[in-house]
């Protein structure tokens, strides 16, 4: 089994916003962990942020966080919610193997639920890390974690991937 973890949309305006239960900065920190763990063991690390389509200049703050992305990741730039539609993710993916994708990242029930329905769609084994991510509201990211996530994936926390 290959693994890829999947970090959706680490944006310094997207990290600011008031999310929970926890806060961007904390969903940060344990990304930079889980991105660590999964370098070290040689796995694949992707990186997705969104562009607004048809404006002439992003928003300030739609690049990724400082010092997220490292030599050998991969990096996706979307124009939609999740990360596979009109990318080239799952071409990527493939060529390196992976038949899972762990997720966590920026919204809970948007970037990361879109992508990880897509991630299904495309025969992928989903894993979610709960607590690296949130969402725009405390119980919208529970409800998405407790009830919609275990029906296509395995729902762990950080600690399972030191």
């Amino acid at each position: 089994m290959t693994s890829a973890l999947i970090l959706v949309d680490l944006m310094p305006r997207i990290i600011a916003l008031p999310l929970a239960p926890h806060s961007g900065d904390e969903v940060l920190a344990r990304c930079r962990a889980l991105a660590r763990s999964f370098r070290a063991s040689g796995q694949p690390v992707v990186l997705v942020r969104v562009e607004r389509p048809n404006v002439a200049e992003q928003p300030s703050g739609s690049d990724f966080a400082d010092g997220l992305v490292q030599r050998g990741d991969i990096v996706v730039v979307k124009r939609t919610i999740g990360a596979f539609y009109g990318t080239d993710l799952d071409e990527q993916l493939r060529k390196l193997g992976v038949d899972t994708v762990v997720l966590a990242g920026l919204v809970t029930t948007m970037g990361v639920e879109s992508t990880a329905r897509a991630a299904s769609d495309h025969g992928y084994e989903v894993e979610f890390v709960a607590d690296a991510m949130s969402g725009l509201a405390a119980d919208e990211h529970e409800f998405a974690v407790a009830r919609s996530f275990p029906r296509f994936g395995e729902v762990r926390n950080t600690a399972d991937y030191s």
